[in-house]
Formats: C-alpha cells, structure tokens, sequence
C-alpha cells in the first residue's frame, strides 16, 4: 500500500512467466513547487500514508528506511506549505505521543492519488508505445 509505483508495471512473475522479459516500470513524479522547495511530491505523499498506518512520526520512518530527522523536517515542510496543517502532532508522555493526520492530510493524499491514476489512464496509450521502445 505505502509504494504506489503504476500497478501495470510491478507485479511478480509466476513460475510459468519466469523466463519472461521484465516489463518496463512506469512512474508519475508529481511535484507542486512553492518557491525553490517542494511543497507536495511522492516522497511526501508516502510519508504521510505511513504516518497514517502507523500512527507516528518515527515508525513511519522507520517504515520507508529514513531517520526520524529527515522523516520530521518533511512533515514541517509541508505542513508549513499549507494553508492549514496536514498533520497533528502530540508530544511524548505516558501515552508515547503520536502524529495523525488532519482531514487535509487525508485529502492530500486522496488527490495526489487520483491525478496518478487519471494520468496512468488517460496516458495509458502513449506508455504503451514509450514501453515498446525501450529495450528489456
């Protein structure tokens, strides 16, 4: 669920398809600059779907193999982007903290989603002729 690379593109092969060349893999990178930073892109958007599955700042980044540090100043990079925040944030204690997402995180994600996969859709003609040119 967390790595949403295109569907057609990654699938395992069964035994009987073993020999089979690998078919290219196909990605949509989106990004909204703000400035010189990225306000929204994939590494983001994946941040934020972690954080929603495991209810912290740290697991999620434990979970994409990044440190909490680059994991946090992500978080506030986007949520400073925003007109309002896509996480919430409360600090440690007895309970242990946590981050959840705010409705506007959710509805980050959602979007960001769907344009990848109206893209995928509406693109999926072109990639096909793109994909039969590369070499496998």
């Amino acid at each position: 669920m967390l790595s949403r690379m295109a569907d057609t593109a990654k699938t395992k092969p069964s035994p009987a398809t073993k020999s089979a060349k690998p078919r290219p893999e196909v990605r949509f990178r989106m990004r909204i600059r703000s400035g010189d930073a990225v306000a929204l892109g994939p590494g983001k958007v994946e941040l934020l779907e972690a954080v929603r599955e495991y209810g912290s700042i740290s697991a999620a980044a434990r979970s994409l193999g990044m440190s909490y540090r680059r994991a946090w100043l992500l978080i506030d990079e986007l949520n400073r982007s925003l007109k309002t925040p896509a996480t919430h944030s409360e600090q440690g204690g007895q309970s242990g903290g946590g981050c959840t997402l705010t409705p506007v995180g959710e509805r980050i994600i959602h979007l960001y989603r769907n344009v990848e996969d109206e893209a995928q859709r509406s693109c999926a003609k072109q990639i096909a002729e793109l994909t039969r040119l590369i070499r496998s």
